[in-house]
């Protein structure tokens, strides 16, 4: 390679790396091997001047050639250091240490930067530096044992740390200088270093002479040896960690925080865990004070005292005696007291030093002061619950057996983990408030009072889901209808929270509409299901936004139902399921089963047809309908929960009521996460003696000799005020059939609650109110029939329909 010479006077000058003096020789090579830096130290240690030397290969200054394999791996390391054979000017050999620094230069690539002590071995005065160096370190506290553990020597650090002298301390073993247990520890460490001749490191914890804070220490205890290499005493090095330990301490409290709060929906629960995390890693005592619903808005004019309801409070004293207001209450603090000032400025609120002569606490309480001054609670500190713009409460963080007040560090962390803290806290709130909301309506929708019907006894319970789930769209309903007979109606809705709650009370509102009608429970489930197709479309398109109904709805716009009609005059059940799980009959004779009926598609599906299927259920027997919350939760799948709802009405109680709680008590678990509504009926046959019927002709000659019937049956009934009005009825109703309809025409009295009258015939057509204008000749028929009544109505069926009118009587005959 051609050499390259640079001028004198373009030297480089000193890289900023290293010092020009004559106590150090440097030089700089590029990355192509030649010479570009050379100083006055690198001219004493090889005799070259830099004009000489500057502009050549590097290689020319060694005095052996090194192999290319070491050339390579040199040229991968950031830094080499070794003994090197150069080459003096006058031609001997220089053995010199070097330390080769490889730099990256933007521009003129990479180069190395090469350095040599021109200062030679230890000399004796150097002896006194060392001496020097170890007595006056500020930060390390070196102490020196002999052999027999006892103290020799001592430097200023470990004299401050320990607050006596060496003169007093010398020939001392460690423990009988300091009666601190950590003490005891760095002298097992000192013997064990001793012992096995290896290193011993050991933290400790104290709190030094004079000061209020404990302070953490690294503690190293190593062999020292003589010059023949014998072991002549232990030395003990150690390093004030305080910062370190206290930052570690911090983060660790941060970390506990994040786990361990937030584990519930709960807010005393969530309060609860903040205090805990902070008692005692962080202070003596806490408290955690929300404002009441009727509080004043924080952050505005400071009113002349503030009221706080406290819902929860930890201490390192067990029972929290310092506590002045129990959890649950509502206290008053003073406008100059920390709780009211945070309030006031939504800001922390921090007294190291607590001076209780100038600052009124106990107004609203006069046990407050009093447990201020018997725990001698030093430093206090209040900081603001604050979340989504909102400050709705604060933390209290009290000092009274640490002496150390709290610090702006401090601070500082306290405002984190309540900031955490307060997120979650304001989660729980606002979730309490939404499923109280979502209770109060799901109670106002759901039935306040079974109605009055003979048809069967009923008893019902209602469980909302589990804290974490919330209210859901459960629901039951027991409706009377025309002629005695009752519908019982099961079902659930899709999700929770206030939308599936809205949405059970719409389906409820609809099943009692279609039930009103008389519709079968196969065509009711079918008009429902319409209306469900409609409600989701109208969900899509408008109203509630996507995201929100999603996070209500969790997983969709749908339900299930199931609608059964029981007639206590033919003992028949007739059933349709929506998606539903059947009921379970117990028979008088106490066998359990489960209703095997078609399950139809959930509602909401649309399109798909219901079936119906019709039972006999004996006087005596008991119907129980539920939802799936009863029989699947996540420690219990569907065939367990059956067998064991089987089991719990094996058996069952004379009173519904005690069957509802055994059946309760057996099934959910307590943290069940879906609603349960179950709704059990005990079945009534009316006896026979308490219905009349008679196959009529269609001839109106009959209409006279359907009266003699009816007036005859009702005397035999003891009704014989009820004639009048039951004559008038029936000669209607009777006489429309002949002449609107078509035979067979059946004539019905039941003898129930209340009288009823019945005209079945063949024809689907029905009769509807109108009003008759003047000149009409008919229309007034029906008029009449609904004013002497209490209500009248259409029920259609496969073959026809029967019109029905039912009268209110004042006294009834028991059926017996």
């Amino acid at each position: 390679m051609e050499q390259r010479r640079t001028p004198a006077t373009d030297w480089p000058r000193p890289p900023s790396d290293v010092s020009d003096d004559d106590g150090v020789a440097w030089a700089v090579v590029d990355q192509h091997g030649i010479v570009t830096g050379w100083s006055e130290g690198a001219r004493q240690l090889l005799g070259h001047p830099p004009d000489e030397i500057v502009g050549t290969l590097a290689a020319r200054l060694l005095d052996e050639s090194l192999p290319s394999t070491t050339l390579r791996e040199i040229q991968d390391l950031r830094r080499w250091s070794g003994q090197a054979r150069l080459r003096h000017r006058d031609g001997r050999r220089v053995e010199a240490g070097l330390i080769a620094h490889r730099r990256t230069k933007s521009g003129t690539g990479p180069d190395w930067l090469l350095v040599c002590s021109l200062a030679g071995a230890a000399t004796p005065a150097d002896q006194p530096l060392t001496h020097w160096m170890l007595e006056q370190s500020p930060c390390c506290a070196m102490l020196m044992f002999d052999t027999h553990l006892r103290l020799r020597r001592a430097n200023s650090c470990a004299e401050n740390a320990l607050g006596l002298t060496e003169a007093e301390m010398r020939g001392l073993r460690f423990s009988e200088c300091d009666l601190h247990p950590e003490v005891a520890r760095v002298e097992r460490a000192v013997h064990r270093a001793l012992a096995t001749d290896q290193p011993q490191h050991v933290d400790t914890y104290a709190q030094p002479p004079g000061e209020s804070r404990e302070h953490a220490w690294s503690n190293l205890a190593y062999p020292v040896r003589d010059e023949g290499g014998a072991v002549c005493g232990v030395g003990v090095a150690t390093h004030d960690i305080t910062e370190q330990y206290w930052a570690r301490k911090r983060l660790q409290l941060l970390n506990d925080a994040s786990a361990r709060i937030s584990s519930s929906l709960d807010v005393a629960r969530t309060a609860q865990e903040l205090a805990e995390v902070a008692v005692p890693e962080f202070a003596d005592f806490a408290t955690v004070d929300l404002l009441p619903d009727s509080g004043p808005a924080p952050g505005t004019a400071r009113p002349e005292a503030v009221r706080l309801r406290r819902v929860a409070h930890q201490s390192v004293l067990p029972g929290a005696p310092e506590a002045a207001v129990p959890l649950g209450e509502v206290s008053t603090y003073a406008t100059d007291s920390p709780a009211a000032e945070c309030l006031a400025t939504g800001r922390t609120v921090l007294r190291a030093k607590f001076d209780l002569p100038n600052t009124d606490c106990s107004v609203g309480h006069t046990r407050r002061g009093a447990s201020i001054r018997a725990f001698g609670m030093h430093s206090v500190m209040a900081v603001p619950l604050r979340a989504r713009g909102t400050t709705f409460g604060i933390a209290v963080f009290v000092r009274h057996q640490r002496q150390e007040s709290f610090s702006e560090d401090d601070r500082l962390l306290a405002e984190e983990i309540t900031g955490r803290a307060a997120v979650f806290i304001d989660n729980a709130r606002r979730y309490t408030h939404e499923r109280d909301t979502a209770t109060a309506l799901q109670k106002t929708l759901l039935p306040q009072q079974m109605p009055e019907q003979a048809a069967v006894d009923v008893a019902s319970r209602y469980l909302p889901a589990g804290a974490l789930a919330g209210v859901g769209g459960d629901w039951f309903d027991v409706i009377p209808l025309s002629s005695a007979r009752v519908a019982l109606v099961v079902g659930d809705v899709v999700g929770h929270g206030i939308h599936a709650a809205a949405t059970m009370g719409r389906l409820r509102t609809a099943v009692r509409t279609l039930a009103d009608i008389d519709l079968p429970p196969d065509e009711l489930l079918t008009h429902l299901d319409d209306l469900v197709v409609r409600l989701a479309a109208d969900a899509d398109t408008g109203g509630t936004s996507p995201t929100d109904q999603a996070a209500e709805t969790a997983g969709g716009f749908g339900a299930t139902c199931l609608y059964a009609v029981y007639d206590p005059v033919s003992q028949a059940c007739t059933l349709a399921s929506a998606g539903h799980p059947m009921p379970a009959l117990v028979t008088p004779e106490g066998t359990v089963e489960f209703l095997d009926t078609p399950v139809g598609p959930p509602l909401g599906v649309g399109g798909l047809p219901f079936e119906a299927t019709k039972v006999t259920l004996p006087g005596g027997s008991i119907l129980a309908l539920y939802t799936d919350g009863l029989i699947e939760s996540r420690h219990m799948d569907i065939d367990q929960g059956l067998a064991r709802l089987c089991e719990a009405l094996a058996h069952p109680a004379a009173d519904l009521d005690d069957l509802c709680d055994t059946v309760i008590g057996t099934l959910p678990p307590e943290d069940h996460t879906d609603d349960i509504a179950l709704l059990i009926a005990r079945t009534h046959t009316l006896d026979a003696r308490h219905v009349a019927s008679w196959e009529l002709p269609a001839d109106p000659a009959v209409v006279a000799q359907a009266r003699k019937l009816v007036t005859a049956q009702l005397i035999a009934w003891d009704l014989t005020e009820a004639s009048f009005v039951t004559e008038l009825v029936i000669s209607e109703l009777v006489t429309n059939a002949i002449r609107h309809a078509a035979p067979p025409i059946q004539l019905r009295l039941i003898h129930d609650r209340n009288l009823i009258c019945e005209v079945s015939d063949a024809t689907n057509t029905a009769p509807h109110l109108r009003r008759a204008h003047t000149y009409d000749e008919g229309g007034r028929g029906l008029l009449l029939v609904a004013q002497l009544t209490r209500s009248w109505g259409t029920r259609h069926a496969d073959t026809g329909k029967t019109i029905w009118a039912e009268q209110a009587l004042d006294t009834l005959q028991p059926a017996s």
